[in-house]
């Protein structure tokens, strides 16, 4: 089953929603645009839905206020840090803005992904040849 893209009105929405910092990059995961603080994602888009990275004590918050929404881009998959926004919260610019700056202080907190130095030749290739 191939993903549909996001609609438009949502990647607006999305574009507005993203807090501006020095630790906060944009780039696109799977194809829809996401927002990353310290190289780990914490807000993003994946078809209709738009996602939020939560800690545990407030995923369970989120969970008591809007019920269990727990984001799984394929069936059986889920990615148990990560919430769907509901309706309620994609139309109030306020409470989202609340929610979000509780996903980029808990994604802050994470160790900074490390960058990559070397990259891995490709099987087969030799270092340093030249095709």
């Amino acid at each position: 089953m191939a993903w549909t893209k996001s609609p438009q009105s949502l990647i607006d929405l999305f574009d507005k929603s993203v807090p501006s910092g020095e630790s906060i990059s944009r780039r696109k995961m799977f194809g829809y645009p996401a927002a990353f603080a310290n190289g780990n994602l914490f807000i993003g888009l994946h078809q209709d839905d738009f996602i939020l990275r939560l800690s545990e004590q407030d995923r369970a918050r989120f969970t008591a206020e809007f019920g269990e929404r727990t984001f799984e881009p394929m069936k059986g998959r889920p990615m148990r840090e990560y919430v769907r926004l509901p309706e309620e919260l994609l139309a109030d610019a306020r409470k989202r803005a609340s929610w979000i700056a509780r996903s980029l202080r808990y994604a802050e907190t994470i160790v900074p992904k490390a960058k990559s130095s070397t990259r891995k030749p490709l099987p087969g290739s030799v270092k340093g040849s030249r095709a």
